[in-house]
């Protein structure tokens, strides 16, 4: 019988890219709602906190 090192199944690390929907929480200073509102559609504010991955989808593997 082979030793049990010999049984040992050889395996390679894969990468691949994949497309991550993440649910954060951004924060702003203003005024208003409003203009809370605005400044957030027109890409002000920042990240408060990293947030949640909501959705992993595979793109393609990466296998060069």
């Amino acid at each position: 019988m082979p030793a049990r090192s010999a049984l040992k199944i050889k395996t390679r690390l894969f990468h691949a890219k994949m497309l991550v929907t993440r649910l954060e929480e951004w924060c702003v200073e203003a005024q208003s709602a409003e203009e809370a509102r605005a400044l957030f559609a027109s890409g002000g504010g920042h990240r408060c906190t990293p947030g949640d991955s909501v959705q992993v989808e595979f793109e393609h593997l990466l296998d060069e």
